[in-house]
């Protein structure tokens, strides 16, 4: 009876923190891809920030299949979500071409990441009604890094306004219906 009660404490303790260990698995991909980047392995880190979406994708779904939807793990999801679809993307672009531009490219990396943190900010206070507003980070995210894939035929200046693209679409006030 004991080692049942315990076995389920423990199993209901694990149950509950699921969809964290997703989120935090996301995080830890886009850390590894920003480190694969600083190093010049641009490839590596795109796949890794497509892996981290997979993530992404479903931590919010095991948190609602199992019932275990969270303050925190909201928190927690857009402080993951920031890493690998702020900052990871916008460091694979500028490592990719966006250094090609020097001030104006670094300026671009870096509004793309502060309308990104803005964009999450706003969502983590507005309650759900179903409607994103603005483009949510995860799409801009996915875009830049799948953007990568056509440096070699776009001019570099079209990545310019990619990044300039996605930061105000992040940070626009358009509604977006949750899929």
């Amino acid at each position: 009876m004991f080692l049942q009660n315990v076995l389920d404490q423990t199993i209901k303790k694990l149950k509950s923190q699921t969809a964290n260990v997703i989120t935090l698995s996301n995080l830890c991909l886009g850390g590894f891809a920003i480190v694969f980047g600083i190093h010049g392995n641009l490839r590596l880190s795109l796949l890794l920030i497509f892996i981290a979406a997979l993530a992404d994708r479903f931590d919010g779904m095991v948190a609602r299949k199992f019932n275990i939807e969270s303050d925190l793990g909201k928190q927690l999801d857009s402080m993951s979500d920031i890493i690998s679809f702020g900052m990871a993307p916008a460091l694979l672009l500028y490592q990719g071409i966006l250094h090609e531009f020097g001030g104006p490219g670094s300026f671009f990396t870096v509004f793309y990441i502060g309308c990104g943190a803005f964009r999450l900010a706003r969502f983590n206070i507005t309650e759900s009604n179903g409607y994103f507003t603005g483009l949510p980070i995860t799409a801009a995210g996915c875009i830049a890094t799948l953007s990568y894939l056509a440096i070699p035929y776009v001019p570099a200046y079209m990545f310019l306004f990619i990044m300039i693209i996605l930061s105000f679409l992040m940070v626009s006030t358009f509604k977006l219906r949750k899929v």
